[in-house]
């Protein structure tokens, strides 16, 4: 997405290389030369960061300030001062201003400084759209599923949600961990404080660290601010470790010591902080195996696994499939501004028969594909091939090691069914018995 920002100096040398410095293909730069200017266009149209000098002629930045706190209190602001007027740049952060920066401006000061805003913004509003998500009883209104299996997970949820107890999900990728702790999140008593999420496997051990716990001025390079960590912000909150079994031992040492007092320093700083936040961690390895092959500290892992929640993959959940897919034909279709299409019952049978490695995270990305190069019903031909090539045409299942001989017949006649169209006298052939055997036994599984 891309963001707007408003440059507001009568020195016409400093806009220009402001604008020099910020403007990039998700940064729009706009410019005004006084703060009636300012004032005028922010008026007009949404911006998401002012920064504007606090002296101009007309309106100076403190009255701008407070103008802007008034038409668009969204709108973050830093100041510009000089460095005989600190003290009027501090007087501007009392009046909610959200950082000053000192003259002549140190180019990479400035843009560690928009980095944070723009990235602390991003934040907030993906915690917004996340809230608008979850469903007003149980957070569950984009997490799709009737099955068994489904089922156990929305039960777990409910329970522990209204507790302080930490949660271990595993689940592999793409199967939905982070739209389930969004879920425990929004129905505890920290709904109203922040969900904070981090991918610990994606970043190296130095990063990391200064993500989580912050750090320090002069830290190290370019460290030439100091900068709240993720513990700080998610403070009262909820915070979701993913990929936790990527960690490195030294890591997990500080962790648990976070876990355990709630306490911990930034980078670099000897001042120790406490953070009040419920920890969800997620793995799509099982922590006790690697516990048991030394790779994962023991005495972290039972700190973590207070209540643990299996995710299951898609292939496991393959009733679910057809309404994850209206799901997301209705999501897509808006986005794309295409009508929503049907999807015809050989694609379906493909979708359900295909074993999905990539869960419901490639399902979703399968039914863009289609929708959106497919003009008109959803075929087997608008898949991707690899779907094709499963025998998705074909009348094939694949049914797991313990399931009973009824549930393995009712998921064969409900595929056959599903497989031509619902015509119950060639499905009857199909399946090599009298339609009368087929009738009785659709009435018995409740296929209709």
């Amino acid at each position: 997405m891309k963001r707007t920002i408003l440059l507001a100096d009568d020195e016409k040398n400093t806009r220009e290389g402001l604008r020099w410095a910020l403007e990039s293909k998700d940064r729009n730069v706009l410019l005004a030369e006084d703060g009636e200017e300012a004032i005028r266009q922010i008026s007009a149209n949404p911006v998401d960061l002012l920064i504007t000098d606090l002296r101009m002629p007309k309106l100076d930045g403190m009255k701008v300030l407070n103008r802007v706190r008034e038409i668009s209190p969204e709108t973050t602001v830093v100041v510009l001062t000089g460095h005989g007027t600190v003290e009027s740049a501090v007087d501007a952060m009392k009046h909610g201003a959200y950082d000053y920066l000192i003259k002549p401006i140190n180019i990479d000061e400035l843009n560690l400084l928009v980095d944070r805003i723009l990235s602390n913004r991003a934040m907030a509003e993906e915690n917004v759209e996340l809230k608008k998500k979850l469903d007003s009883r149980f957070g569950f209104e984009s997490i799709i599923g009737r099955s068994d299996a489904m089922n156990v997970v929305f039960s777990r949820v409910r329970t522990v949600a209204p507790t302080r107890a930490n949660v271990l999900l595993y689940g592999e990728s793409g199967t939905g961990k982070e739209l389930i702790a969004a879920a425990i999140h929004q129905n505890s008593p920290r709904r109203s404080r922040p969900f904070v999420k981090i991918n610990c496997g994606a970043l190296p051990l130095s990063l990391l660290e200064s993500e989580l716990f912050g750090h320090e001025k002069g830290a190290f390079t370019n460290a030439v601010r100091m900068r709240p960590g993720r513990f700080e912000m998610a403070d009262g909150g909820t915070i979701l470790l993913d990929e936790i079994s990527e960690t490195a031992p030294e890591f997990q040492i500080k962790l648990l010591r976070v876990l355990q007092e709630g306490e911990f320093e930034r980078v670099g700083g000897t001042q120790t902080l406490r953070t009040d936040v419920r920890v969800i961690a997620a793995s799509n390895r099982r922590l006790g195996d690697l516990v048991d092959r030394g790779e994962f500290r023991e005495d972290l892992y039972y700190r973590l696994k207070v209540v643990e929640i299996d995710l299951p993959p898609l292939r496991d959940r393959q009733g679910d499939i057809p309404l994850l897919v209206d799901f997301f034909l209705e999501e897509l279709s808006r986005f794309h501004g295409k009508p929503k299409p049907r999807v015809a019952p050989r694609a379906m049978a493909a979708l359900q028969n295909f074993h999905w490695p990539g869960n419901v995270r490639q399902l979703r990305n399968a039914i863009e594909g289609a929708l959106v190069m497919t003009e008109g019903d959803i075929t087997l031909r608008s898949l991707p091939a690899e779907l094709r090539s499963e025998k998705g045409s074909d009348l094939y299942l694949k049914i797991p090691i313990g399931t009973t001989l009824r549930e393995a017949e009712k998921e064969l006649i409900q595929a056959a069914l599903i497989q031509n169209s619902g015509n119950r006298a060639k499905t009857a052939r199909v399946l090599g018995v009298g339609r009368k055997t087929l009738y009785r036994k659709i009435e018995e599984f409740e296929l209709d």
